[in-house]
């Protein structure tokens, strides 16, 4: 139950939302511009986003431009990556110009990233000096870095200015970020010195230099830093904002927390597509691009699965003359194929966020190999005793548990050293590790149960 006063945001495929896509796309069809002004002015920006990437493509600029000076151009931060750049290069480029003078230079980089070198050109000459050259300054860095991901707005004083002569610098200048946390502290050379956070100058008299209380200790991050290491940063001294720095340990921008939000979700959204085997796919996608790398994934699959189809088809005399073989093999490969997932996928993630190192490597190990060992006795006593009763014969209930037992280590040590191995080799542990560890698993479970069934039951 809510309170009169509260509101619950409408979300994707709930009604709300669906009815103002349909009555939007269906207006601007009939191009009654005013209905669509009205139904997009009870929108939030989120809301406004979902409804553009429900549009058909041709509808979201004609969308935006409707709206006119209504549309708030944060709105295409919010917007799927793909969507944001086919609105990007259909827009003229007046229209980018103005939207770029609307967002943290962080966005404004993003929306001109994917345009061709003229049209980006053609918008940063009709931009103010200031807001070119930190634009300019953004798009030097490669993507996913700490240059592209900072905000160029930002307060510095020198050290010498009194907290007095910050607190009427930040009232009188018009051209400071709309909203900020901290205050930075520099030399002439605009080398960092510390910074100050907004709460501690407030607390402070007006006639304290600046710079005794500053927090000389200041975490800072190279401008050329992975935006994984940014993460990883905020993640673990629970940061709200942290200076970029250049090689010079010149300031030259900012990282909040919001954008950083942004990364480990989209980090984290790459790491499990990844595992699946379906790397940078989105919604928006369409068949042509998303069908050929799935085929390509699935072909990998195949040619694994025919080393497995070979071992069944080395003991196929076998399985021919005992039938309960046929009928236990799935459980055998399905058991490792699982237990070697589990391993995989928390040794992947660890990896990521740093959490395992050459320091703790042996002891995680131990840990993965000693939970196989306690699960593989449980499940052998477990299936032997199913395939006794099912089947009869005391034999196959010892084969059955011989072969799980074997099959749970051999899953456990390949989930572990194989994206350890890969990561060694420069590749990503993400990437392949799935198709390696479950096909290790269904060899040997296949080997290790026929092998042991042929050996000792025929």
């Amino acid at each position: 139950m809510t309170n009169a006063d509260e509101t619950v945001a409408p979300e994707r495929g709930n009604t709300p939302i669906a009815e103002c896509i349909s009555t939007i796309s269906e207006a601007l069809e009939r191009h009654d511009l005013a209905k669509v002004r009205e139904v997009a002015a009870g929108l939030e920006n989120p809301d406004l986003a979902d409804v553009i990437e429900e549009l058909a493509p041709e509808q979201r600029v004609e969308l935006i431009e409707a709206l006119g000076a209504d549309f708030d151009f944060e709105v295409l931060t919010e917007v799927d990556e793909k969507v944001r750049d086919q609105i990007s290069e259909a827009l003229p480029n007046d229209v980018l110009a103005k939207a770029v003078t609307e967002l943290d230079s962080d966005d404004a980089a993003y929306l001109l990233e994917s345009l061709e070198a003229d049209d980006r050109q053609e918008i940063l000459d009709q931009l103010p000096q200031s807001d070119r050259a930190a634009l300019e300054r953004n798009l030097l860095y490669p993507g996913e870095t700490a240059g592209r991901l900072m905000q160029a707005d930002f307060v510095a004083v020198p050290p010498f200015w009194t907290v007095g002569q910050v607190i009427d610098f930040a009232r009188d200048t018009e051209d400071l970020p709309e909203t900020f946390s901290e205050i930075f502290v520099v030399d002439p050379g605009f080398h960092l010195l510390g910074s100050v956070n907004i709460s501690r100058l407030l607390r402070t008299k007006r006639d304290v230099p600046i710079s005794t209380i500053m927090d000389a200790d200041r975490h800072m991050i190279l401008a050329t830093a992975d935006q994984e290491q940014v993460a990883r940063q905020f993640e673990r001294y629970g940061l709200m904002a942290v200076p970029v720095v250049d090689s010079d340990e010149r300031l030259v921008g900012v990282v909040t927390v919001d954008d950083v939000v942004e990364v480990i979700e989209q980090e984290a959204d790459e790491d499990a597509k990844l595992l699946a085997g379906v790397g940078d796919e989105r919604l928006s996608d369409s068949v042509r691009e998303i069908a050929p790398p799935r085929f390509l994934w699935l072909l990998v699959n195949v040619m694994f699965a025919m080393v497995s189809a070979s071992i069944i088809d080395l003991f196929g005399g076998s399985i021919e003359q005992m039938v309960a073989l046929a009928v236990l093999m799935p459980i055998i490969a399905s058991m490792g194929g699982n237990a070697g997932t589990q391993t995989m996928t928390v040794t992947v993630r660890a990896l990521a966020t740093k959490e395992l190192s050459d320091m703790n490597v042996r002891r995680v190990a131990l840990r993965e190999v000693t939970v196989a060992l306690i699960n593989g006795v449980l499940f052998a006593c477990l299936l032997s005793a199913l395939a006794i009763l099912w089947f009869g014969g005391a034999g196959l209930g010892v084969v059955i548990a011989i072969a799980i037992m074997i099959n749970l280590l051999v899953a456990a040590v390949a989930g572990m050293l194989i994206p350890l191995g890969l990561q060694r080799l420069g590749f990503d542990p993400a990437v392949a590790s799935t198709v390696f560890v479950t096909s290790i698993t269904d060899v040997v479970g296949f080997f290790a149960f026929l092998g042991l069934a042929t050996f000792w039951l025929l």
